[in-house]
C-alpha cells in the first residue's frame, strides 16, 4: 500500500478578456469533466514561482512574464477512485509571447509526454458537474476579478 503525502503545486491562470487557459480532463470514476490550469509540482527546494516560469517551459515551451501570486488554496479530493491531497500556490502571469492570446487552443505535453490541448474559457463553462478545479479556484479567480 503507498503511502498518501500531500502534494505541492504551483497553478498559473492566464486570463484575457473574461476567459482562462485551462487544460481537461475526465474522471471516469466520478463521471466528471475536470478544467484545471497549467502547471504542475513543485520540487523540493525550489520556490513556487520558479516552479510555474519551468512547468509552463516544459508543458507549452513558452516564457512568461509578470507572475504574481493570487492565493493558496488545500484541496482534498478523490480522482481515478484514488485520495489526492494539494497545497496549490495559484499565479497569474502573462505569455512573453502575445500572439498566443488569439489562438483558440494551445498544445502542450505533460511530463510523461502525452499531448494535451490547453483552450480558453469564460465562468459559464465551469459548472457542478465539470467543475473548475483546485476547490475553491472559480471563487478566488471571481474575488480578484479574474472571472465573472
Amino acid at each position: 500500500m503507498s503511502e498518501h503525502r500531500i502534494r505541492a503545486l504551483a497553478l498559473c491562470v492566464f486570463h484575457h478578456q473574461g476567459k482562462i487557459l485551462v487544460n481537461q480532463f475526465y474522471d471516469a470514476e466520478s463521471d466528471q469533466t475536470l478544467f484545471r490550469p497549467i502547471g504542475g509540482g513543485i520540487d523540493f527546494g525550489e520556490r513556487s514561482v520558479d516552479a510555474i516560469a519551468r512547468e509552463v517551459q516544459e508543458e507549452l515551451n513558452q516564457s512568461i512574464s509578470d507572475v504574481r501570486l493570487l492565493g493558496t488554496l488545500e484541496s482534498i479530493f478523490t480522482y481515478a477512485g484514488k485520495p489526492g491531497h494539494e497545497i496549490v500556490q495559484v499565479y497569474d502571469a502573462k505569455f512573453s509571447d502575445m500572439s498566443l492570446y488569439q489562438q483558440p487552443c494551445l498544445i502542450g505535453h505533460e511530463s510523461d509526454g502525452a499531448a494535451f490541448k490547453a483552450t480558453w474559457r469564460d465562468s459559464s463553462s465551469f459548472t457542478d458537474t465539470s467543475p473548475l478545479v483546485p476547490e475553491g479556484l472559480h471563487d478566488l479567480l471571481k474575488a480578484v476579478s479574474l472571472l465573472a
